[in-house]
């Protein structure tokens, strides 16, 4: 199979949630409604930085999605593409959503002139892992959440 990367759309609201429910499913992180419109306010806000893609299939069926954000970089004088979420149907995995995904999220940071394009992912998600490896270095960088 192969997939296709697109904008989500201002008319696409139960699409993206049945994705974005299934991404909190996997995490067990539950999507509540006000969370689920919280997010899809910031991603149909222009202003708030926070961008929606969907991996279609061959029907245009969305079967992925990626939540990205444009971020400082100081001490490399850039700026970077930021992924917070990647999440593609189990049906399709494997199956070259996720791969698309990233390669659209590559193609817009290089013609933004973006310096990087980062993530990060549970350490036990070998399955995403595994993609990830065959595209992007993983670092040396330990992640901390301080929580106030």
């Amino acid at each position: 199979m192969t997939a296709d990367v697109r904008r989500v759309e201002d008319n696409e609201f139960f699409t993206w949630l049945d994705l974005y429910a299934g991404y909190g499913e996997f995490y067990e992180t539950p999507i509540t409604d006000e969370k689920a419109l919280l997010v899809w306010s910031w991603i149909t806000d222009p202003e708030s930085g926070v961008e929606a893609y969907f991996a279609v299939d061959e029907e245009g069926t969305p079967i992925g999605i990626a939540h990205v954000r444009e971020f400082c970089r100081p001490l490399d004088g850039s700026k970077g593409l930021y992924l917070d979420d990647l999440f593609v149907v189990p049906d399709a995995r494997g199956a070259g959503a996720g791969m698309a995904l990233l390669e659209q999220l590559r193609t817009i940071a290089k013609d933004r002139g973006l310096s990087v394009v980062r993530w990060i992912t549970a350490k036990d998600n070998q399955e995403a892992r595994k993609l990830y490896d065959r595209v992007a270095e993983k670092t040396k960088w330990v992640t901390y959440d301080l929580v106030p």
